[in-house]
């Protein structure tokens, strides 16, 4: 039951993002993903999606999605479809939604963190949000170092401000709700 919430969940932040954003293809709809979860692991202690990313050369990397990207599975399959667009001698792949978006998998605080990054990158293409995302001293730049972290985990913790009064109490519970997911992985706190 707890995989299908999470797969569902999962499937429907990516539904969300198709929906409500424009020009989303692979590189954005990555971005996307990272900035959600690490925002609100931010104010939380917890990701939304609970997708675990890797530092690659052009950002963060979210490794469950990046594996189904050329062959999802059928329940990825059956919510979007990618759409290749022909561009001058390239070719970008669109998502595009083939089912509603369904937000009871959503808090209020989660649904919020999505409108916002919708609202503030909807017509945006994915180059214009590189700096965002590969931000000095951000999450994904402190594994990257110039290519010595390639393909390495980047911790949900690296994007805690070190100075934030609230880090110690957000790394507290982020630490309770993994040794809840470890000894209950039926419980409703995963991801």
């Amino acid at each position: 039951m707890l995989i299908t919430y999470e797969r569902d969940k999962l499937i429907n932040t990516l539904l969300y993002f198709a929906h409500e954003t424009k020009h989303l293809g692979k590189i954005k709809l990555f971005k996307l993903l990272y900035l959600l979860d690490f925002e609100h692991f931010r104010q939380t202690g917890r990701s939304v999606t609970g997708l675990d990313y890797q530092a690659w050369k052009y950002g963060p990397v979210p490794v469950e999605v990046m594996q189904e990207w050329d062959d999802p599975e059928p329940d990825v399959a059956a919510a979007i479809r990618i759409r290749p667009e022909p561009v001058i001698d390239d070719v970008r792949e669109t998502v595009v939604p083939l089912v509603a978006f369904d937000d009871s998998h959503f808090t209020k605080r989660e649904l919020r963190i999505m409108d916002e990054l919708a609202a503030r990158y909807r017509d945006t293409f994915s180059p214009a949000m590189i700096d965002v995302t590969h931000a000095e001293n951000g999450a994904w730049a402190k594994i990257w170092q110039d290519g010595r972290g390639m393909s390495e985990a980047i911790p949900y913790a690296l994007g805690l401000d070190p100075d934030s009064p609230l880090r110690e109490s957000i790394l507290e519970i982020a630490r309770e709700r993994e040794a809840i997911r470890r000894t209950h992985p039926s419980h409703p706190s995963h991801p």
